[in-house]
């Protein structure tokens, strides 16, 4: 399986509409979609809470930054969220592009969208293409939004169910990082999509059965699950794989990058230890067309 992160975002800003259209016509199973609530309880699609690392917002909005220098998508209504411009991501202190030979910085003209926008060109691009590609939502940081008087799932799940994702058939997987709070999507919201559970680091590898009570798949971080190479050259892995499909879990890594291939050699041989050698069951990856390429092949 293929899952567009964050759109094609090797090649164009991320979760803009530009890039989620461009992985579209890449074919990957699944475009990605995070998730963090507006002012006035719209999802709008973008990594983290705040947006002085993919917009203009300094620039247009200077006053409105909090006490941490940092300006945050809750402090804005949907409305004030459109007129900001997104760019390439970018270093807030720096000013200096993260990936420096993707997509030039502050070039043409890109804007944030809402969850609902893009099912709507997701859903009407399966219509007028015949094809069938999925979502793959996550909802970013509920404790955040909780301490700020919002219920961020709620709202997503509404949304989703609205749009015709409502069981694991629908071709939407729900993703988290909070395992109390997809816990409490399955359990108290009553949820029965397919729930993927994201872990970040190796003590969350101990807690395997008790995500399998109530999530579908897990979302490790891929060097997380390599040892190094032994003297023969082969690359030694973990067991969290083996162990997460013996529990009957999928297994969804992030991120594959052909420009961050730290020490492999091409984007195909990293592909190939996640696809082979550690047997994955799908990748996120910011170059949807050479993950599909690599698998037609």
């Amino acid at each position: 399986m293929v899952i567009a992160h964050r759109g094609a975002s090797g090649y164009l800003p991320e979760h803009t509409l530009a890039a989620k259209a461009m992985a579209y016509a890449m074919k990957p199973n699944f475009l990605e979609q995070d998730l963090v609530l507006s002012k006035d309880n719209i999802p709008i699609v973008i990594h983290d809470v705040h947006l002085e690392t993919v917009t203009d917002v300094a620039q247009q909005f200077p006053d409105r930054k909090r006490e941490d220098n940092r300006f945050y998508v809750i402090d804005f209504t949907y409305e004030e969220l459109l007129q900001l411009n997104v760019t390439e991501r970018f270093d807030a202190e720096t000013g200096k592009a993260i990936f420096k030979d993707r997509f030039p910085l502050r070039k043409s003209h890109f804007k944030l969208h809402s969850l609902q926008d893009e099912i709507e060109m997701i859903q009407g691009l399966n219509k007028s293409t015949g094809n069938n590609i999925g979502i793959y939502p996550e909802i970013k940081d509920p404790e955040f939004h909780n301490k700020e008087g919002k219920d961020i799932s709620v709202i997503v799940l509404k949304i989703l169910a609205d749009y015709g994702y409502k069981t694991k058939k629908d071709n939407c997987i729900l993703q988290c990082f909070d395992a109390k709070e997809l816990k409490r999507i399955r359990i108290e919201l009553k949820s029965e999509l397919f729930l993927v559970q994201l872990i970040e680091f190796e003590e969350d590898e101990k807690n395997l059965k008790e995500y399998a009570t109530y999530a579908d798949g897990l979302g490790p971080w891929y060097q997380g699950l390599l040892k190094g190479k032994d003297e023969h050259g082969n690359w030694q892995t973990t067991n969290l794989v083996k162990e997460a499909h013996d529990l009957g879990l999928m297994v969804h890594a992030y991120t594959f990058r052909a420009d961050d291939l730290g020490e492999f050699s091409s984007f195909d041989e990293l592909l190939d230890v996640g696809f082979n050698t550690l047997e994955l069951d799908g990748v996120f990856t910011d170059f949807p067309d050479k993950a599909v390429s690599f698998l037609e092949n």
